[in-house]
This record gives C-alpha cells, structure tokens and sequence, in this order.
C-alpha cells in the first residue's frame, strides 16, 4: 500500500499521465533499497561531519539568517553536532514538529528544548511550543534543510511516504533554497516523481554538492 498522497484523488493530477499507483509502488522499492543502504553505511558521523562542511561553506547558507534544521533520526546523516556551529556563526536554527498531519516551526535556542516525539523523532517540548517568541511562520525561512530516504542528481526526492514535507514544501515562500543533506549511497540514477512532488535545489553529499531542481 502506498502511504504518500498519490491517486486519481489528487487534483493535480490529469488523463495521461503515469499511473499513479504504479509510481507509489516504484517509490516503495526505492525507499527499502535507499533505507538498506543508508542502514548498512559505514562511518555515519564522520561522514555527517563532512557533510556539513560543505553546508557551511554554501553560499545559500553564508546568505542565510533563518535556517530550518531537521533533527537527524535513525541513520539519517546527523544534523545535531553542527547546531552549536550554526549558532555560533549568528543563525537563528528553526526546527519542525508534528501537529496531526501538518508541519510547525519553532525557533530552538538549545537542544535541551528537544524531547522524543512523532514516531520518536526529536522535536520541541509540548510546553514550549505555545510561547510567541518561539514560533515562526514559514515565510521567514531564508533556508530549508531537508532529510529524504533516497535523491537522484537532478534534485529529485523520496522521503518516507508519509507527506509531511510534501504537504509543507507547497506552503513555502518561491525562491526559499531547498537543500538536501545525505549519504552517497541514498543516491540513484533517477527517482520517480508526480507531477506535485518537489524537487530540491541541491543535494550535499560527502562526495558532492549536486545542483538540481525542477525540470524546465
């Protein structure tokens, strides 16, 4: 069964085009083979590290005043070690969390304010999240960072199927960077995509910085 939001449902979808449920099943291979190999990856936060070097040397980050973090889970390149660099240098760390199916924003000033939340994901601690200073609206991101299962060279993406970052990434404001963090191994020749689905700018991995983005 596929869990991301495709179908005939869909209003963006039209006569003519893949068959959408063929698609999801194709997004489901990827995803278990990119989550094996991303499993099986050796050196994770060496890499994670070198990784982030090269994000901080970015310019869309350098730019950048307000960056919106994922907080790594599991094996996906860890994004927490570098928290204390980015504020260091003056960024203002906004990080994601769960309200049913839908993304919220919150401004992090320590990991302390962390706490295990949606499917044991580090987010902000339910007391905190209601404070005014705290909370921020998507038009301000200067940048977005993003997790993902598997990408492929031109900036497709495959995340977990579950549409949070779909559904977030169409609320955001044109022309916000969108970057991608991750492992070489998460890499393919080519994802599949629907018409809705979002690509990304660029994807950082330890053996390069891919520049991708929509077709033209």
């Amino acid at each position: 069964m596929c869990l991301s939001p495709c179908g005939r449902g869909d209003p963006q979808y039209h006569e003519g085009m893949p068959e959408p449920t063929d698609i999801c099943q194709q997004k489901q291979q990827v995803r278990a083979a990119a989550r094996a190999n991303r499993q099986k990856q050796p050196n994770k936060d060496q890499l994670s590290r070198q990784i982030c070097q090269k994000l901080a040397a970015l310019p869309e980050y350098t730019a950048a005043r307000v960056v919106m973090f994922y907080v790594d889970f599991a094996s996906e390149v860890r994004t927490q070690h570098f928290f204390p660099t980015a504020w260091a240098a003056g960024k203002q760390i906004v990080v994601p969390y769960c309200v049913k199916d839908r993304l919220e924003l919150f401004r992090l000033e320590n990991t302390d304010e962390l706490a295990p939340g949606t499917v044991g994901i580090l987010e902000p601690r339910p007391e905190l999240r209601g404070r005014p200073d705290r909370q921020v609206d998507v038009a301000q991101l200067d940048l977005i960072l993003l997790p993902g299962l598997a990408f492929d060279r031109r900036g497709g993406r495959i995340g977990r199927g579950k549409g949070y970052y779909d559904r977030f990434l169409r609320r955001v404001r044109p022309g916000t960077p969108l970057v991608a963090l991750a492992f070489e191994c998460q890499l393919f020749a080519e994802v599949p995509m629907l018409p809705y689905d979002k690509y990304v700018d660029k994807v950082i991995t330890e053996a390069s910085i891919y520049t991708g983005g929509p077709p033209t």
